[in-house]
C-alpha cells in the first residue's frame, strides 16, 4: 500500500488558503529582511510585508538601532496594506502591548513589579512606561518614603516627594484602566506580606534597628522592616527636648526600643536605651544642698532649672519668692543663672524640687535674729542705767536722812 506523497505547490496552496492579512490591533511576528535609516522591512507569514517608520520605529528598547537581517520581531498592525502594498506596523505600540500584558498579567496574580518615578506633585509620584502612566499616591507610599512634615505643609510634602525622583520602587497595581492608559501603584500593598509577618514577631521590650522615616515636632519617626513607629518627644532623651530635628536625621540609622504595640500603632524609645540619670539624682542631689543654673524653660507653674545635660529642677511659682507672684516672668526670664534650695528628690517620678523663697527666707531668718539680738543688748543698757538711777537716788536720800539728823542734833 502507497500513500500519496503531497506536492510542495499543493502544500503552499493549502497555506495561502490559510493565511490571511492581518488586521489593525493584532500583534505580529517575522524576521527582519530589510533596514534603513528610520525603517525597517519584516515579512509576515511569507506572503506579504511590513513596514516599519518614523516615530512607530522607535521602542524602549532601542531595536531600529541593535537591529539585523534576519532577526525575529514582533510588531503591531496600525492598519492594513498601504499604497505601497506595505501593512503598516509598529514597534512602539507592540512594545506598549507587550508592557500592557506584563501589567494585567501582574495585577490579576497580585504580582509586585519594579517601577521608577519621573514626575512628583504633592499627592504623589507619577511615571510612565511606554506610554503607560501611572500614579503612587503619597497614601500609598511605604514608611520610609513617606513624608512626615510638620502641619501636613503641602509644599514641604513636595520638596520630600522631589527627592523620590528615579528611586525604584517596589511596587503592587491596585487600580488598573487601560483604556485610558492609566496605573495606580501601591508602595505599602507590595510590602503588606513582610509588614504583617513583621507585626507578628514584635515584642515590648525589644531593641530594634531602623532608619528616620520623619521628624516632626511632637517626635520622630522610625521604619523597621517595613513597619513605622513614634518615638515621642518624651522618650527621645532624660532631659528636656525642645527640637526633635536635634536628635537626628532623615534616614539616619538609629536603635530603638519597643515601648508599646496597639494595633497598628507602635511606640518606640530612644532614650530607654541609655542610663537613666535619675537614678542617681538622690546622690547628686541632697535635700537641703545649694544648687545653681540657669532657666531654660518658663511655664505658668513655674520655671525649669537645668542642673546638667539629663537633669531640670523645677522652682515652683509659689516658691520663686517671698512676694506672691501669679507668673514668673514677673521676677524671672530665660537664660538667668539662679541659686536655689534642694527642697524635693524624687527619682521615681524624674523630679527635683527648687526653692529661692527658702535661700531668702533664711538670710531673713538670720537678720531677724541679730536684730532681736540687738534688742535684748540694748533693753540690758536700759536696766543697767534704771539700775544706777536707783542708787544714785538712795545714796541722795541717805545724805539727805544725814543731814537732817546733825540739823536736828544742832537744835
Amino acid at each position: 500500500m502507497t500513500t500519496a506523497t503531497a506536492h510542495p505547490m499543493d502544500l503552499m496552496v493549502q497555506k495561502m488558503e490559510d493565511f490571511r492579512l492581518p488586521l489593525p490591533g493584532e500583534l505580529v511576528e517575522g524576521p527582519i529582511v530589510a533596514i534603513f535609516k528610520n525603517k525597517i522591512i519584516m515579512d509576515i507569514g511569507g506572503f506579504t510585508t511590513g513596514l516599519i517608520g518614523g516615530r512607530e520605529a522607535k521602542d524602549n528598547e532601542d531595536t531600529l538601532k541593535n537591529a539585523n537581517i534576519g532577526d525575529v520581531i514582533s510588531a503591531y498592525v496600525i492598519e492594513g496594506e498601504n499604497d505601497e502594498g506595505y501593512i503598516v506596523l509598529s514597534l512602539r505600540k507592540a512594545n506598549q502591548e507587550k508592557t500592557w500584558k506584563k501589567f494585567i498579567d501582574a495585577f490579576e496574580n497580585s504580582e509586585v513589579i519594579k517601577v521608577k518615578s519621573n514626575e512628583a506633585n504633592k499627592g504623589g509620584l507619577l511615571l510612565e512606561v511606554n506610554g503607560i502612566k501611572g500614579f503612587i499616591p503619597v497614601s500609598q507610599l511605604a514608611p520610609m518614603h513617606y513624608p512626615r512634615v510638620n502641619d501636613a505643609d503641602a509644599n514641604q510634602i513636595l520638596v520630600r516627594l522631589q527627592k523620590l525622583i528615579g528611586i525604584e520602587f517596589s511596587v503592587k497595581i491596585i487600580n488598573i484602566d487601560k483604556e485610558n492608559g492609566k496605573l495606580i501603584l501601591s508602595e505599602r500593598a507590595a510590602m503588606e506580606e513582610q509588614r504583617k509577618d513583621a507585626l507578628k514577631g514584635l515584642v515590648v521590650g525589644s531593641t530594634v534597628k531602623g532608619k528616620i522615616s520623619g521628624i516632626v515636632k511632637f517626635g520622630i519617626f522610625v521604619a523597621f522592616d517595613g513597619l513605622e513607629g513614634l518615638v515621642h518627644i518624651s522618650e527621645i532623651a532624660w532631659g528636656h527636648v525642645k527640637n526633635p530635628a536635634d536628635y537626628g536625621k532623615l534616614g539616619e540609622a538609629v536603635d530603638v526600643q519597643v515601648i508599646g504595640v496597639d494595633g497598628d500603632k507602635i511606640s518606640l524609645s530612644m532614650k530607654r536605651l541609655l542610663p537613666d540619670p535619675w537614678l542617681e539624682a538622690a546622690k547628686m542631689y541632697k535635700i537641703g544642698s545649694i544648687v545653681e543654673g540657669e532657666v531654660n524653660r518658663m511655664t505658668p507653674f513655674g520655671v525649669f532649672v537645668r542642673l546638667n545635660d539629663e537633669i531640670n529642677g523645677l522652682i515652683h511659682v509659689t516658691e520663686i519668692s517671698e512676694d506672691a507672684i501669679s507668673d514668673p516672668s514677673q521676677v524671672l526670664k530665660m537664660g538667668d543663672v539662679v541659686k536655689a534650695k534642694v527642697i524635693a528628690v524624687e527619682p521615681g517620678e524624674h523630679r527635683v524640687g527648687l526653692s529661692i523663697k527658702a535661700l531668702t527666707e533664711k538670710k531673713k531668718s538670720v537678720k531677724k535674729k541679730k536684730v532681736e539680738s540687738e534688742e535684748v543688748v540694748a533693753e540690758d543698757a536700759d536696766s543697767e542705767k534704771k539700775e544706777k538711777k536707783v542708787v544714785k537716788k538712795k545714796v541722795v536720800k541717805k545724805k539727805v536722812t544725814a543731814k537732817a539728823k546733825a540739823e536736828k542734833t544742832e537744835e
